[in-house]
């Protein structure tokens, strides 16, 4: 990565009162996105200001999505988390970065943004100004990626049943795709290291060079396996120390004591979206055993059987808690969109004792279950290719169709699947089955 260099959108100043509506209802559309809808709402409120070749955001609080990210296929399809977590190391503040770094491949031209907050990244690829407004344009941009970066942190700490259903999914579909790859280079490079170390190839310099850079190669490759693992779990001791922090101001505003029962720390690591809805679980029970009167004590217990997540939360109130208040009822259905289950035991006088099974494993689901996407036979054998891993130039030979083609049906298939990426429209037709 190259040294940041001057642009022409710094160095202005934004003076919100002054915002056009145009702008306003961008913002409006970009404070309601969906996950999967954010990169595009993103990049289409930018564009009135900054025009760019591709936008990619990248979090980790988003174990689903990582990346999400819109413009040329031939930067989004490429971009990878080793590109963007070393561009977002590279950088120490909010301060947006000008220069040349490595997405997709190759070295490009690159507006970078980082969330303090959150450690999100925004990338935009050869950025260059837009319309005749330039001097208020870099503060317009820098303000929205904000709105982004909060949006997607809300969404992920709120953990709604839609965002725990598609990230699961997501998150399964990286893990098999980054594992098949891994064991495919790995044979590759331990074949060719095998063939080097033979006595019969007398070349004892030449060996000892591609020995020492296929080793290497090994070593990278492993590492950004176990980076992608990273992404997609957390270790149960990690994650309930988030949930601490999380408890923390409640614990020192609301006069009520919260007691943490620690889980086992060699107990399994859990699946980031089951780590995110455990949080946002306990963190609603909480609060709303809190808003009983009388309540002092609040317990908390974390454990795992190899299979569950078991979260268990009491109070010490008179017992007033219902399995049908509204607040249990809307985490009731966080629990049940990842197959969980959550009881409700009230002793009048004795105060609620509530329990909560998470399993850890996606659920089983039938082969093939694609009927309600009502894709056209052509579409249908397009979603196909994509699942086996096929590019365009491949889908387009196979099926003796063009470029174009595959493309337009491509975009349809997005917008009948409601996706944004094509990992996405993998991870959904692997989650029904589809192979």
């Amino acid at each position: 990565m190259s040294a940041a260099t001057d642009h022409p959108l710094t160095g202005s100043t934004l003076t919100l009162p002054g915002l056009p509506w145009p702008l306003l209802r961008c913002v409006a559309a970009l404070a309601d996105a969906p996950l999967t809808l954010i990169a595009e709402r993103l990049r289409d409120a930018m564009l009135p200001y900054l025009g760019s070749s591709a936008l990619v955001i990248f979090t980790e609080d988003c174990t689903g999505w990582p990346q999400k990210k819109v413009g040329e296929e031939d930067i989004i399809s490429r971009v990878s988390i080793a590109e963007l977590d070393t561009l977002r190391a590279a950088l120490s503040d909010e301060t947006p970065w000008f220069g040349e770094a490595e997405i997709g491949g190759k070295p490009r031209p690159v507006l970078a943004l980082k969330h303090a907050e959150s450690g999100a990244l925004l990338v935009l690829t050869d950025p260059h100004p837009t319309g005749p407004g330039h001097n208020t344009g870099l503060d317009v941009v820098t303000y929205l990626w904000r709105i982004a970066a909060r949006r997607i942190q809300e969404k992920v700490a709120d953990a709604p049943p839609s965002y725990l259903l598609e990230s699961r999914a997501a998150s399964g579909e990286r893990i098999r795709v980054t594992a098949e790859l891994t064991d495919l280079h790995s044979t590759t490079l331990e074949t060719l290291l095998a063939a080097l170390r033979s006595a019969s190839l007398d070349d004892a310099a030449a060996r000892a060079t591609v020995t020492d850079l296929t080793a290497k190669a090994l070593v990278r490759l492993r590492t950004l396996s176990d980076r992608t693992m990273h992404l997609a779990e957390e270790p149960v001791a990690t994650a309930f120390e988030r949930l601490r922090e999380d408890l923390r101001p409640l614990t020192r505003f609301s006069g009520v004591e919260v007691e943490f029962i620690k889980p086992p720390p060699n107990g399994r690591a859990l699946p980031g979206e089951v780590a995110h809805a455990a949080r946002a679980i306990v963190r609603g029970l909480a609060l709303a055993m809190m808003e009983q009167p009388e309540v002092s004590r609040v317990r908390t217990q974390w454990d795992c059987d190899g299979e569950n997540l078991l979260i268990n939360v009491r109070d010490d109130g008179r017992g007033a808690l219902t399995a049908d208040a509204p607040s249990i009822t809307r985490l009731d259905r966080r629990v049940q969109a990842l197959k969980g289950q959550l009881r409700v035991d009230v002793m009048p006088g004795w105060g609620a004792d509530v329990f909560v099974t998470l399993p850890l494993d996606p659920p089983a689901r039938p082969a093939g279950d694609v009927a309600g996407w009502n894709l056209a036979a052509r579409e249908l054998e397009v979603l196909q290719h994509l699942v086996a891993g096929h590019r365009n130039r491949t889908i387009a030979s196979t099926l003796g169709i063009s470029e174009n083609t595959v493309k337009f049906h491509v975009r349809n298939l997005f917008k009948k699947l409601d996706v944004g990426s094509r990992t996405e429209a993998i991870a959904l037709a692997h989650s029904h089955g589809l192979r």
